[in-house]
């Protein structure tokens, strides 16, 4: 008799780039008259300097009685005053319980 078997990924790592993270939360748009909330850690940048983005994946939070699961890459940096920076995210979770919703949103600033 054979079982079910399955894997869950948490976390993608690329390569031993040193470099920084950045957390993010944001809500989704609603749809079937609830919403969820994306949140989450990036992976380290990919690319240098004023050109690098970092991925993101994870499962939105539980509400309505499902969840919905999300994926994507940040934009650009975008310099703060201070001298920090954060990304621009959006994007579509995936179809379940009969419907999608979309996210945008903003990291917070880095974390080394």
């Amino acid at each position: 008799m054979k079982g079910k078997h399955s894997h869950s990924l948490h976390f993608v790592r690329f390569s031993d780039i040193p470099g920084h993270l950045h957390d993010y939360d944001t809500p989704t748009t609603v749809n079937d008259r609830h919403r969820h909330r994306v949140r989450g850690r990036t992976s380290p940048p990919q690319g240098y300097g004023n050109q690098h983005v970092h991925y993101y994946e994870g499962t939105t939070t539980f509400d309505d009685g499902h969840v919905h699961h999300f994926s994507g890459w940040t934009g650009p940096p975008i310099p703060l005053p201070d001298g920090s920076h954060y990304h621009e995210f959006s994007g579509q979770t995936t179809y379940n319980d009969g419907h999608i919703h979309y996210y945008r949103g903003g990291t917070g600033r880095a974390i080394m």
